[in-house]
């Protein structure tokens, strides 16, 4: 029988101490195995990789594997059920509802994270899009790099849990990127402006939106400037957004394209030059409850200061700005583009970034009403839409 037991530096269940007690295997992380009682005579493993304690299950008949908090959340639990073994779990309050708890703060509507062994860039695209989030944290990836990654967020970070020196510590993300931390710790990214939320039947992220490609009134727009409602259908599919991923807007104009993408889960970083319209962006993504960075300044000049793009879409901003985002690391570029002139030049530079390009010419006509309750098709304006993915 293999016990994984979940520890949070508490005394431990009486299921917990029986199935301890009965043990002639414990295994768990070096200072696990200080802070239980390990029967005498139990062979002690102390848990790096789990070979050794794959190859040592075979001998023993009572087996007890030491974990923080609750071992099926993001722990131990996965690892030995795909390795084929039936476990009895017994856990604790997880690190990150400790770490709530802490601070008075519910988290039905936090969105978790783990960045432990994992890239930090998808870790900090999360952070950027959702106002409540939890990482679990590793080396190399923690409350430091992150705080250099967001400048304007509050972090509260939660070292040594259940441990007489436990501490926990709310600051800024900027003082915690010149702060130290004790590895792992538990980080709560906390955007304040929009903590609150209403009250929700589904925990984390609600997935994908009921509706997309908005219908144009449903957004601050200039004398029509706003990319139409088909055209977004199709570039949303191709964007392809969701939370982890960051998606440029570049000439954003109103921001409908970044507003839908955020609304994906994606973080989004709108770049328009006109100060007015980058008002508006503000006003949409308030509007539909998401977040979007906005930053005025011509493309052009922008695009070193931001960080790297999973995906990007060019509304705006001339041939140079295509050729700046078909360099970029992203996926996939896509390009709105309503003359047709300017369509093989983009094609060839998303061509020579090594990208495959396809494309499309959209053009729609919508239902319009005419006089005596008769209707008609209205023809809109063509729009080429290209994009690059990359090889």
């Amino acid at each position: 029988m293999i016990t994984v037991i979940g520890f949070d530096g508490g005394p431990l269940s009486e299921p917990a101490r029986a199935a301890l007690a009965s043990a002639t295997l414990v295994a768990g992380g070096r200072r696990h195995l200080d802070a239980v009682e390990v029967p005498r005579g139990a062979e002690r493993i102390a848990l790096g990789a789990l070979d050794a304690l794959y190859a040592a299950l075979p001998s023993h008949e009572n087996v007890c594997v030491i974990a923080s908090g609750d071992p099926g959340f993001f722990g131990i639990v996965r690892q030995l059920r795909e390795y084929g073994l039936e476990i009895s779990v017994l856990p604790a309050p997880s690190s990150v509802a400790t770490a709530f708890a802490a601070i008075g703060l519910s988290w039905d509507d936090a969105i978790v994270v783990s960045a432990h062994g994992r890239e930090l860039r998808p870790v900090a695209n999360v952070c950027r899009a959702f106002p409540k989030v939890a990482v679990l944290t590793g080396p190399g990836a923690g409350a430091r790099e992150l705080g250099a990654e967001l400048p304007d967020r509050t972090f509260v970070v939660a070292q040594r849990l259940g441990h007489p020196d436990q501490r926990i510590d709310t600051l800024s993300s900027h003082a915690a990127a010149h702060a130290e931390f004790a590895d792992p710790h538990v980080l709560l990214c906390l955007d304040e402006s929009r903590l609150t939320s209403e009250r929700g039947w589904i925990a984390g992220f609600g997935g994908v939106p009921g509706t997309w490609a908005l219908p144009e009134s449903d957004f601050a727009h200039r004398a029509s400037m706003i990319t139409k409602s088909e055209v977004r259908a199709l570039a949303l599919s191709r964007l392809a957004p969701r939370p982890g991923r960051l998606v440029w807007d570049i000439g954003a104009g109103s921001g409908s394209v970044g507003v839908e993408c955020a609304r994906f889960g994606a973080a989004v970083v709108a770049v328009e030059r006109d100060a007015e319209s980058c008002d508006r962006i503000r006003a949409n993504a308030a509007t539909h409850g998401v977040a979007v960075e906005v930053v005025t300044a011509d493309a052009a000049l922008a695009l070193d200061r931001l960080p790297p793009p999973d995906a990007v879409f060019v509304g705006g901003g001339g041939v140079d700005v295509i050729a700046a985002c078909a360099a970029t690391p992203a996926a996939t570029v896509v390009v709105a583009l309503a003359a047709i002139e300017r369509v093989p030049e983009a094609i060839s530079l998303l061509t020579k970034s090594d990208r495959a390009v396809d494309g499309v010419l959209l053009q729609s006509s919508r239902l319009s009403a005419l006089p005596g309750d008769a209707h008609r098709f209205a023809a809109a304006n063509p729009v080429f839409l290209l994009w690059g993915e990359r090889r």
